[in-house]
């Protein structure tokens, strides 16, 4: 995957984490809903978030390279005491009951809807399987320490969780873009942190009503900051020249609205049409050496990225 694209990805799952966690910063208590929208609970929830977001910017522009967690922990705690303090927003989750079932079809199914099920399953799975990928190259891209994913390990872990979530009442899911950048920028390098988030995700997952401690502004900062960084990025395909940066824009663009996969697809054929009519136009090359040509461009972008 051409480093430019890769790129466009990151900046268009950003301006999506962006865009849903700024709501937070304006949110404001049923209670305090009025028929004005600006009023003074809003305009003092707005000066909160306000706070909030400096006072992180300020601590991580000064700890990035030293103590990279402190601001997160500040931002936390601190939007914790507010919330004892001042009625703001809290994270709330529906606390339901664990059970076991068995994933089959019920009684009634018919063999139309089974073969549609196989199906629609099939489609999901080739889906989560590209996406994945692609998902590690952005990851590797966002490494600090330049490291190369192991997709196998990555689907097999998917894999495994997924199983085990269908037991639940679960979806499938994917790593997540977001979190490994969070993750990144809080200062967490090993993969033991993954050891500690996941302890941290079943504690709440037993112990949900501690959730509603948290102001919802608190965490809109630390997911809209790391939304920014990863628009940011798109500042290190200046390089590689307009036409790159304007196909990285595109790629976010078309990931934000539509998905990675669909995204990056429309990207990736869009890309081998330019490059087509360019060069069977320009330099009468032969179709078979333009597509080889194409792959190998591909091939040598891709190389940037490591």
């Amino acid at each position: 995957m051409p480093v430019y694209l890769v790129e466009g990805l990151l900046a268009g799952i950003g301006l999506k984490i962006f865009l849903k966690f700024f709501e937070f910063t304006y949110e404001i208590p049923e209670a305090a809903v009025t028929e004005e929208f600006w009023n003074t609970a809003r305009i003092i929830m707005c000066a909160i978030s306000a706070v909030g977001m400096a006072v992180f910017i300020v601590l991580f522009s000064k700890f990035k390279d030293i103590q990279p967690a402190i601001p997160y922990f500040v931002l936390i705690i601190g939007g914790a005491l507010v919330g004892l303090f001042i009625q703001v927003p809290m994270i709330t989750v529906e606390d339901v009951d664990l059970y076991f079932r068995i994933p089959i079809p019920s009684a009634d199914v018919t063999i139309m809807m089974l073969v549609l099920m196989v199906l629609f399953c099939a489609m999901l799975a080739t889906i989560d399987v590209i996406e994945q990928v692609m998902s590690n190259a952005a990851i590797e891209k966002i490494d600090p320490l330049k490291r190369k994913c192991n997709s196998n390990n990555s689907l097999l872990a998917i894999w495994i969780a997924n199983m085990g979530s269908s037991f639940f009442g679960g979806m499938t899911n994917l790593d997540g873009l977001a979190k490994s950048t969070t993750n990144r920028l809080a200062g967490a390098y090993t993969k033991f942190s993954l050891v500690f988030i996941g302890s941290v995700v079943a504690f709440f997952l037993f112990n949900s009503e501690y959730l509603e401690y948290l102001p919802k502004f608190a965490l809109a900062a630390i997911m809209m900051f790391s939304g920014y960084k990863m628009i940011a990025g798109l500042v290190h395909v200046t390089h590689y020249g307009p036409y790159a940066m304007m196909l990285a824009i595109a790629t976010g663009l078309l990931v934000f609205e539509l998905g990675i996969f669909e995204g990056l697809i429309i990207a990736l054929v869009a890309h081998a049409v330019i490059h087509y009519m360019v060069y069977t136009k320009h330099d009468n090359m032969p179709g078979r050496d333009v597509v080889k040509r194409y792959f190998e461009n591909l091939k040598r972008d891709s190389g940037n990225l490591q």
